[in-house]
């Protein structure tokens, strides 16, 4: 940066080195018919256009490259802190939202290095040069020439304020357009199952209408700074050529002083306007540079402290409420329990009983507003994120895969295990037989979410991947509420390897699943209502009697 603006200051000399030039040739050659002067002339405006050229490619290339870094470092940052966030930012924030302000708000701030301030740092230090030549030559003409100069700049401040508020709903759009095209590419499947694809091509055809229309607004916007600034380099120059003229007829200026002040004046407006556009620009860049900050500005999640040991006793409920940002209702409320080392406890109960809120709030997805969380006694909010999450796998059923290979989504946990221990995972999850059927086997890319395999493959190679990762602490939300029987047997047998010698919390309403478990809690509007085996809870709750029926198609005995 400090390079370009050295040359840029070059770049502005040599155009006021040919501002100079113009007195010599007109009383030199076309006056004083001198033909030594004849001769020089030439060769300094080839010396001085070459030399322009070289600067002026040194000066383009170092700030697209200045522009591309400064890009490339924002979208890291703002990236690397968006991870960082917490899930419950992720609830407020649509994927097209986030999307468009990594890609769309930080690439405006590209121009704004690439193309505005290249022109700023050139067009201000030309301005300058020409102006204090100007005034060697003529102050007096040269007062009369910028005199609306400063009326003109603060027009041009105005428009550009205004140019800054459009900006902003400009990128509102954009994040708009981003956003639909997120949700439409994601659900093709119910937009073409509800035969919706003209709704959607309506709503997009209005969101990209919108979007045309402020950038329109913001052409005109800017059209008018540009206007502002003509007419005031107009009335400038009128003005010169009529004064000025009156003094070369009175014998009070040379042609050639009067012809080389006139260049000097004519080339301060074509910076003098470039830089009404840098303006503009400038304010039209802080709406997408607000957006950015107004991310960045967001704490992160809080990492805690001390590092947590692998737990060796217990996992512990004391107490805990949660409620949901703007929810009146708990999600949970005073709720205790204890699951020691090793042991298979599982959590039954209607939906929005609080089942998958509480299997949250264990690897701190969530804060508790009330009561401790422990592990061996530890408070889960005064240790690290880091040793914290290391201790839990979860597998859902809502399975996540990432388009790349089967090796790279079973490793993910552990990117560095070795093949050997990649395939005995898969073999564990009963993934291996279906994996080596596939064309290219362990490097078969899965698609997008995992759309080209079953939702059975998927959720085996779930289970592969948190069996690599070998968590002492597992957790299990409802991981095959959406399989079919023939699937559901297969990941059955998977999930009974993944849960052995570990800690398991299971968020279940399968019969199967729920009559292993050595403890099952029952909850009711974040409430824990009762605890106990599966015989004891038959006959001492009628809720679990109730949930045993229904959600599992058995008469209750008795």
């Amino acid at each position: 940066m400090a390079l370009a603006v050295f040359i840029g200051l070059l770049i502005s000399g040599l155009r006021g080195a040919l501002a100079w030039l113009v007195q010599p040739v007109t009383d030199g050659i076309l006056v004083k018919k001198n033909a030594g002067i004849l001769a020089l002339i030439p060769a300094a405006i080839m010396l001085i256009f070459f030399l322009r050229a070289v600067f002026q490619f040194l000066y383009e290339y170092l700030m697209q490259s200045v522009g591309q870094k400064l890009v490339a470092s924002m979208r890291g940052r703002l990236y690397d802190h968006i991870l960082e966030l917490p899930v419950a930012y992720y609830n407020d924030s649509s994927s097209g939202e986030l999307i468009s302000r990594v890609v769309n708000d930080t690439g405006a701030v590209q121009n704004i290095i690439a193309l505005t301030l290249k022109e700023l740092f050139v067009e201000a230090a030309t301005t300058i040069c020409l102006i204090g030549y100007a005034f060697w030559l003529r102050w007096d003409l040269t007062l009369m020439a910028i005199f609306l100069l400063p009326a003109a700049f603060y027009g041009v401040d105005r428009i550009a304020r205004r140019l800054r508020r459009i900006s902003m709903r400009i990128q509102e759009k954009a994040a708009d357009i981003v956003e639909d095209l997120s949700e439409s590419f994601t659900g093709i499947k119910v937009i073409k199952a509800f035969v919706r694809q003209g709704m959607q091509k309506k709503r997009f055809e209005e969101r990209n209408r919108d979007f045309y229309r402020e950038n329109m607004r913001s052409v005109r916007v800017a059209g008018l700074a540009t206007a502002v600034m003509e007419l005031a380099g107009g009335a400038g120059v009128a003005f010169v050529l009529w004064y000025g003229g009156r003094l070369v007829v009175k014998g009070q200026l040379t042609a050639g002083g009067f012809t080389s002040f006139l260049t000097a004046i004519f080339l301060v407006y074509t910076p003098a306007k470039r830089l009404s556009r840098v303006a503009a620009e400038i304010q039209k860049v802080r709406a997408p540079l607000e957006r950015v900050w107004e991310i960045l500005r967001l704490r992160t999640e809080p990492e805690g402290g001390e590092a947590l040991p692998v737990i060796n006793e217990a996992l512990e409920f004391k107490d805990v409420s949660f409620s949901y940002p703007g929810s009146p209702q708990k999600a949970l409320d005073r709720v205790s329990f204890r699951v020691a080392k090793g042991e298979i406890v599982a959590i039954v109960g209607e939906s929005g009983s609080g089942k998958t809120t509480l299997a949250n709030l264990i690897p701190r997805f969530y804060e508790p507003s009330g009561g401790i969380i422990s592990i061996d006694g530890a408070d889960i909010s005064k240790v690290s994120l880091v040793s914290l999450r290391s201790q839990f796998g979860m597998v859902s059923q809502d399975v996540v895969l990432f388009n790349d290979s089967i090796r790279a989504n079973v490793a993910f946990g552990r990117p560095d295990a070795p093949e050997p221990e990649i395939i005995n995972a898969a073999r564990a999850a009963y993934a291996h037989d279906f994996i080596m059927e596939l064309p290219s086997g362990y490097d078969t890319v899965v698609g997008e979410k995992g759309a080209r395999l079953s939702g059975g493959q998927r959720q085996r190679l779930s289970i592969a991947r948190a069996i690599l990762k070998s968590p002492p602490i597992l957790i299990l939300d409802e991981a095959t509420s959406s399989l079919d029987s023939a699937s559901e047997q297969i990941v059955q047998l998977a999930l009974e390897n993944l849960m052995k010698d570990r800690t398991t919390i299971v968020i279940a309403h399968r019969l199967s699943t729920v009559r292993k478990a050595t403890r099952i809690l029952v909850m009711e509007k974040g409430r824990l209502l009762a605890a106990g085996t599966h015989e004891e809870l038959l006959e001492g709750s009628s809720v679990y009697r109730k949930l045993y029926s229904l959600q599992f198609g058995t008469q209750t005995p008795g």
